[in-house]
């Protein structure tokens, strides 16, 4: 029993010492494609082991691969080559770049067994190369500067450094190349076309593409690219995106659908209609895995994926036309492989306010959200988050709840609508997500007045307008919701000459239209300058208003009026003159005045019909007729002249006056001898009288009119009133007439009328034509003041009139009687 137990200590013993040698790995770095014979390293040194005890005991080394690459000297203890080792043949895949041998090395006597490792390192024993010595690419003309097409990437065998580097294409003024990096590393490269090409100056381009590894020293390949300029089918088929992202998890089923993509063409026919396929890009072993449908885009899913092999793929893929110089466009799939995390986090709304007013206050709760994800670890922690910058924000409540909370004043004119966008993210590789729209509708509140789009307007109105005629249109704006914008206009009452404004205008209350209730004249009423006010219908209503300055456009409407000479009767004048007349002698002055302003109110005076033009001259702006000689026997006693007073207006407007001129012999020297020192004694009494009635008149007005301005000043000013019309009285009696006109502004003449007869002569006042219309022509006797007109005896407002003007113009009246 004890020699049993013995033997069972001594098996245990030596099952541990081998176990705990086997744990012992010695690592060698050795590069590929090293000469037979070569010593790799001392073994027995490095395992510890003395040379010369080797030679009796044996030693074995593993058989690799079916190949016995070491061999070992007993006598040295040294490791050498046997056969030469090609790292690309033990290590075919490019994914890792290291490549390693373990060979398990035992010894008997006692037994023991160590484990060696190799690392074969990789040399640039390997060129790149291309798949194909020549590419052929038929690009239109039509393409533009910009377009990228496929080409064939070089391969090396070589890892590392070793590999591929980069590319170089022959200089070209037409084409460039840009060179990618796929997600495994590989080098591919694009041609790109940099200008414009032109097949009728050359229809083919002969280009060079190099392939230059990373070694040292450097090798490349080259392949040729021959180029076709094509010259119709000019509209590339599209993607609706260059780069798709697709996340897919591992050991997805055949035939899983991965994507379908959609491309269009812009051209018809059969240069519409696309073939989807891979391009030269995809690698082999991705195109393993998926079939792509090249009628309807479609990629499916065609072996098992497995995610400890490969996380991305990587899939180019072109989509051609069928036209007769078929043209193609690309775009890249990237396919992310996921591993455990396929369950989405999910949001939930427990509590929704979905319509607030405007002016909520900040810090008002709008939602209560939850979030949940049924995977665990840090898949199964979620974030949740706006999408956007808002006037909101999230507040957590505990673990898994959050309240959605108003951040900043809101404003429904701003934005009257909210499409919150909340998103929830898990803490998985890569991340999962979700999210849900949350709709918030602003009430409005009426927070804003109306605006008019100007501060004051102008409106022109011509005179002797239809009543109820459109002036204008008002209108206001409020950007206010419903009840609270709609707005009602009216005019803010003002009277003028005891008249309100709603008497002169009206304004359509819905739309702002405005108005004229009467027709207006412009001799009477220039302007007028009122508001109009906008008002909301919310609670409380807000106002605005706007100043409306309606201008009154004069027309020509009023005929001249011709106030000299005076006719009684009709419209003939009968004068008399003495046949030994003087060249230049006065015969008449035509005076017509007109109501109208500015040009309307210019009058030239014109002869309509004169018996000889030779005899007598009519100044077209005074009227003055005047005698161009001396009467001759020939020329007969009575002359008939008709003059035509017509004004500056468009059309013009005009009046006439017929003067019939009669000569005499004797009439100067028979009124000369009979009355000539009464008449200056008589004309002298009466001045007397009017100068001590208008010095003493002038005084008095003068000193009323001083206090009534003192009181005017000092009250409140009222809205003006318009001045009734002033009727002047122009005073004249035909026998004989001398007259004279004087312009003294541009919107008024001066009159001032002298009657030179027998004793029963008349003293005319002078006085300014106002723009009114209607005059009335009255007499004044020598013993008496004011009598009847020739129309009616003079009404009170006449007298007023008429003594006014006396009394201001009196100075003017001394001037002409002295």
């Amino acid at each position: 029993m004890a020699v049993h137990c013995s033997r069972y200590v001594l098996v245990l013993f030596v099952i541990y010492a081998t176990w705990k040698i086997a744990w012992a790995v010695t690592r060698y770095s050795i590069p590929e494609e090293m000469e037979e014979g070569s010593v790799v390293a001392n073994l027995a040194g490095d395992l510890g082991l003395s040379a010369g005890s080797l030679v009796d005991r044996e030693l074995k080394l593993d058989i690799l691969h079916s190949r016995k690459y070491f061999g070992f000297n007993k006598q040295t203890g040294d490791l050498y080559i046997l056969e030469k080792i090609d790292r690309e043949y033990l290590c075919p895949s490019k994914t890792s770049p290291s490549c390693f041998l373990t060979m398990d090395v035992t010894i008997e006597n006692p037994i023991r067994l160590f484990n060696i490792e190799f690392e074969i390192l990789d040399i640039n024993d390997h060129a790149p190369h291309f798949r194909k010595e020549s590419m052929h690419l038929d690009i239109s003309e039509s393409a533009l500067p910009g377009e990228r097409f496929s080409l064939n990437n070089a391969v090396d065998a070589d890892v590392g450094s070793n590999s591929i580097k980069t590319y170089t294409l022959t200089e070209s003024d037409n084409f460039n190349i840009e060179i990618h990096t796929g997600s495994d590393g590989t080098k591919y490269v694009e041609l790109v076309l940099i200008k414009a090409l032109d097949r009728e100056q050359q229809s083919v381009h002969n280009l060079i593409l190099t392939a230059v590894d990373g070694g040292v020293p450097a090798r490349s390949g080259t392949t040729s690219i021959i180029v076709r300029v094509l010259d119709t089918n000019d509209n590339a088929p599209q993607f609706d995106q260059q780069v798709y992202t697709v996340n897919m998890t591992e050991n997805s089923p055949i035939g899983t659908l991965l994507l379908k993509l959609n491309a269009t063409d812009l051209d018809e026919g059969s240069n519409a209609e696309i073939v989807y396929s891979f391009t030269l890009y995809t690698s082999e072993k991705t195109q393993e895995m998926f079939v792509l449908n090249s009628d309807t885009g479609e990629i499916k899913v065609k072996d098992i994926i497995d995610f400890e092999e490969i996380k991305i793929l990587e899939m180019h893929i072109q989509a051609k036309d069928k036209g007769q110089h078929p043209l193609s466009g690309q775009c890249t799939v990237m396919v992310y492989v996921k591993d455990v995390n396929d369950n989405h986090p999910e949001i939930t709304v427990k509590s929704l306010r979905s319509r607030v007013k405007e002016t909520v206050p900040v810090g008002t709760v709008i939602a209560l959200v939850g979030v949940s994800d049924r995977d665990s670890g840090d898949n199964g922690k979620v974030d949740l988050s706006i999408s956007e910058q808002l006037p909101f924000v999230l507040n957590k409540s505990s673990e898994r709840d959050f309240e959605l909370v108003v951040s900043e004043s809101l404003d429904r004119e701003a934005v009257s609508e909210y499409n919150i966008i909340l998103t929830v993210t898990d803490r998985g590789t890569p991340p999962l997500s979700d999210n849900e729209t949350i709709t918030l509708e602003l009430l409005d509140v009426n927070d804003n007045a109306p605006q008019f789009p100007k501060s004051f307007y102008t409106i022109p109105v011509m005179e002797n307008n239809a009543p109820g005629s459109l002036l204008s249109s008002v209108t206001a704006f409020d950007p206010d919701f419903n009840e609270n914008q709609y707005l009602v206009y009216f005019i803010v009452e003002r009277e003028i000459v005891n008249t309100s404004m709603s008497m002169l205008f009206s304004i359509n209350p819905e739309n702002g239209d405005l108005y004229a209730l009467k027709t207006f004249d412009y001799e009477r009423e220039k302007e007028f300058l009122f508001h109009i006010e906008a008002r909301d219908s919310g609670a409380p209503p807000l106002s605005s208003n706007v100043t409306v300055h309606i201008i009154i456009l004069d027309q020509n409407d009023n005929t001249p009026l011709i106030v000299s000479p005076w006719r009684a009767h009709g419209s003939v004048v009968e004068e008399v003159i003495p046949r030994s007349t003087d060249k230049g002698h006065l015969i008449a002055k035509v005076i017509a005045i007109d109501s109208d302003s500015v040009q309307n109110s210019r009058v030239t005076y014109q002869f309509l019909q004169v018996p000889d033009a030779t005899l007598f001259s009519l100044d077209q702006y005074n009227g003055e007729i005047r005698t161009m000689r001396m009467f001759s026997y020939r020329d007969p006693r009575h002359q008939r002249l008709v003059v035509i007073a017509k004004d500056n207006g468009d059309p013009s407007l005009s009046a006439t006056v017929t003067i019939k001129l009669s000569t005499v012999e004797h009439v100067i020297k028979a009124f000369s001898e009979t009355s000539e020192v009464p008449l200056e004694y008589d004309i002298f009494s009466d001045l007397n009288l009017y100068l001590l009635i208008g010095l003493g008149s002038v005084s008095f007005l003068l000193l009323m009119t001083i206090l009534v301005t003192i009181v005017l000043k000092c009250q409140k000013p009222k809205p003006p009133k318009a001045t009734p019309p002033c009727r002047n009285s122009v005073v004249s009696q035909r026998s004989s007439t001398v007259a004279d006109s004087t312009l003294v502004s541009n919107d008024a003449y001066w009159y001032s009328l002298f009657l030179a007869e027998t004793r029963k002569g008349k003293v005319v006042v002078r006085q300014p034509v106002p723009k009114s219309g209607g005059y009335i022509v009255s007499s004044i006797p020598r013993s008496t003041g004011l009598t009847e007109t020739s129309e009616s005896a003079a009404s009170t407002l006449q007298v007023r009139c008429y003594l006014l003007n006396y009394i201001f113009k009196t100075e003017k009246i001394l001037i002409h009687v002295v």
